[in-house]
């Protein structure tokens, strides 16, 4: 289980470590940095598959996503005014975490030099990249390091390292590159737990959404970004014999059952309800039915990730759903670890009533804070230096 995650310099996030339990509940009112805290965390994940890169790009670009402020906020906060200072840093994105077992620290940093007369000058290098035992980063804990083109990885007799590369393009991470089971068991735990986090940030659930659409199903027991799949999503966990979701949907919706019709291949989803002559196929439903649905088929799947990551999961709901969808958050939670990203006071407390960990971000200066830390009270961790 992930008990840290660590962010500086994205955004409003100046540096914010945040402890994480079996389910936490991250709040606060809005522009306080939920949404960037929700999306560094995919850009860990995105690093497992070699597109951090990428997702950076589409926001703009490293500089785009830089934490504006000075260095540091204790001028501003002494004097009123808040005034540029002399960098004791380099200018870097970091992200990190820490767990049971293994961690990992990715430092991005402005390009030095793409090549003559290339078109990708604005792209960030990886710095560095270091994957460590433990609660946080030692040089004696120490597992796997890579400094711009060199990586190492210490040695089987834990007497100094061994030389992974020396040309390892800036652009590419070591986790994607050499995650080699055989050779690197440690890295290859971390790519593939990153690659398994799930984040899910709401539904399309519009006349031409894709979960409204017949489909050709196929076992399914992880429920895909838009929902296309939804009825193949909810046949497996069907077959597979757990009976959380039907007891979530009865709940939600007064004794109401769903099943999947079959046709040539094509899966639908439909819903029978109480007074109803036939089912309701998916093209009827209520956007908050149809939404509801989608959420069910995500968090109860059968084959559970490390993480599941929700963003705001009771948009658009009716008041009355809250309950149930808690109910399938608290299920989902039994198996795996989740983080609810919310603003929304009715699902705060539905999910405080079941033992949640509360995260409540606020802004000081710009820079997001988290709510009674302090100094004594902020999970260790230590960023190293490039």
């Amino acid at each position: 289980m992930l008990h840290t995650v660590a962010v500086r310099g994205y955004r409003s996030l100046r540096e914010v470590v945040i402890p994480l339990a079996g389910l936490t509940v991250v709040t606060g009112a809005n522009g306080t940095g939920k949404s960037s805290v929700y999306r560094s965390l995919r850009l860990l994940a995105d690093c497992a598959r070699n597109e951090v890169i990428g997702s950076l790009a589409r926001e703009g670009g490293l500089e785009s996503v830089l934490w504006a402020g000075p260095e540091g906020l204790g001028g501003a906060r002494r004097t009123g005014s808040a005034q540029g200072t002399t960098r004791t840093r380099p200018v870097a994105l970091e992200l990190g975490f820490a767990s049971d077992d293994f961690g990992y620290l990715i430092d991005l940093g402005l390009p030095q030099f793409a090549g003559p007369g290339s078109s990708f000058a604005r792209d960030p290098e990886i710095k560095r990249e270091v994957v460590f035992a433990g609660p946080r980063l030692r040089p004696s804990a120490t597992l796997v390091s890579r400094g711009r083109d060199y990586a190492e990885a210490a040695s089987e007799s834990g007497r100094g390292f061994e030389e992974i590369t020396r040309s390892l393009p800036a652009y590419r991470s070591v986790l994607a590159e050499y995650a080699h089971p055989g050779a690197l068991p440690e890295l290859a735990a971390v790519r593939d737990r990153l690659r398994g986090w799930r984040f899910y940030d709401g539904f399309r659930v519009d006349a031409d959404a894709p979960a409204r659409q017949p489909r050709i199903g196929t076992r399914t027991p992880v429920l895909s970004d838009d929902g296309a799949d939804l009825a193949a999503a909810v046949q497996t966990i069907i077959e597979a014999g757990f009976d959380d979701l039907a007891r979530a949907v009865a709940d939600a919706f007064d004794d109401a059952t769903v099943s999947v019709a079959v046709t040539d291949g094509l899966f639908e989803l439909q819903l029978h309800q109480k007074g109803m002559l036939r089912p309701l196929r998916t093209a009827e439903l209520s956007d908050g039915t149809l939404r509801f649905l989608l959420w069910g088929a995500a968090l109860l799947s059968p084959a559970p990730p490390s993480l599941m990551v929700l963003n705001e999961p009771e948009t658009s709901l009716h008041p009355d759903l809250v309950g149930p969808l808690a109910a399938m958050i608290r299920a989902a939670a039994a198996n795996t670890q989740v983080v609810v990203v919310t603003h929304s006071a009715a699902m705060r407390k539905h999910l405080a009533d079941d033992g949640s960990t509360e995260i409540e971000l606020h802004k000081d200066w710009g820079e997001t804070r988290i709510t009674g830390q302090t100094n004594l009270s902020a999970p260790p961790w230590d960023w190293g230096k490039r």
